[in-house]
């Protein structure tokens, strides 16, 4: 069995999705549930023995350990955090809490349950951190990507506190011994993916003809990682990666966000065209940036390639397509994630121009 914390939000629902599709190894999956936290993500699982689902916090150091004893996991794969950067302007504390303290307790409960293990169990335990690019900071147009050796420059509290987590674990490795991964990815986008973040944001706002908010101008860089390709490199870096070492995981897919929106549009136009209506573009309206925009990420991920053999199996071309008829054929799961409290967020984000 491995422990996967944080398992019903985007990222690790997709990940455990992904594992029992093919492996039998069961997956002890703790999450808090929070507002990006779904078990609808998880309704494929309903009645699977192999999958068992524990409602808890990843700081509740008691919980933690009584269900690393009970359970007696092989690896702890720590994707519970809290990942939205406008949120961590707005309020700074729930990210301190999870991503620092959080990750901080984990690691307590993972190394007094790791030091009580048989020699051969104690030898083959893993505790695989996963993180962002985003605590490189911003890169210069035409500066090189980020490698696993580029200093740390976070400038959201988002990324200040995945920065302080990544810190935290490479000092319990050469402090303590614990045999951690820690993997930085670029951002994801895929199913089960909440519409804060803008792929799905501007798929949901633009099939309910709402405006297509773009901060600033547009042209902040991204690179692009489809989130099943993201699931096949944290498996591969747990089989086969080095104890204390970093792993940059990217989808070699930089690309500015105003040409995101218009491929979304432009894919709009064609799976789900507007009757007799113009193209989606029209209804794009840039709104105000927000504080400290970094205006790029780019991930050197020859690291991963070269060390383990991991390359993205997906272009941007086919993943943002398969993204997007997800969209189109899930519109029930859509509505249950746009509850009340969610409109209210994007209108004082976004402000008038999201028309929630």
């Amino acid at each position: 069995m491995i422990l996967v914390t944080g398992g019903a939000g985007f990222i690790g629902s997709n990940f455990v999705l992904d594992w029992l599709a093919g492996s039998q190894e069961a997956v002890l999956n703790l999450d808090k549930l929070t507002y990006a936290g779904n078990r609808a993500n998880l309704a494929a699982l309903q009645g699977d023995a192999r999958h068992v689902f524990v409602q808890g916090d990843v700081g509740d150091s008691a919980l933690v350990g009584r269900l690393l004893a009970e359970h007696q996991p092989r690896a702890i794969v720590h994707f519970a955090a809290e990942s939205h950067v406008d949120r961590s302007i707005h309020g700074a504390g729930d990210f301190i809490d999870t991503n620092i303290v959080g990750t901080f307790r984990l690691l307590e409960a993972a190394r007094a349950y790791w030091g009580g293990l048989p020699e051969k169990e104690k030898a083959d335990f893993r505790f695989l951190h996963v993180s962002t690019d985003e605590v490189y900071g911003s890169l210069a147009p035409g500066a090189p990507a980020f490698t696993e050796q580029h200093v740390y420059e976070p400038n959201s509290p988002y990324s200040a506190s995945k920065a302080a987590s990544d810190h935290l674990v490479r000092a319990w490795h050469h402090t303590h011994g614990l045999p951690v991964l820690t993997t930085n990815c670029s951002n994801n986008y895929g199913p089960y993916h909440f519409p804060e973040k803008l792929i799905p944001l501007m798929i949901t706002n633009a099939l309910a003809g709402k405006p297509l908010p773009v901060y600033g101008d547009g042209m902040q860089v991204r690179d692009w990682l489809y989130v099943g390709d993201h699931c096949s490199a944290i498996r591969r870096v747990l089989e086969a990666g080095r104890p204390g070492q970093t792993y940059n995981v990217g989808g070699w897919n930089e690309q500015p966000n105003i040409e995101i929106v218009h491929t979304i549009c432009t894919l709009l136009d064609e799976m789900r065209p507007r009757e007799g209506g113009p193209s989606y573009r029209t209804q794009i309206a840039h709104v105000k940036d927000r504080p400290g925009h970094d205006r790029r990420y780019a991930i050197d991920a020859r690291k991963i390639e070269r060390e383990l053999g991991w390359r993205p199996a997906e272009t941007f071309e086919t993943g943002i397509r398969k993204t997007v008829q997800w969209y189109l054929n899930h519109p029930d799961w859509v509505a249950q994630v746009q509850s009340g409290a969610y409109r209210d967020w994007v209108a004082t984000q976004y402000g008038a121009a999201a028309g929630a």
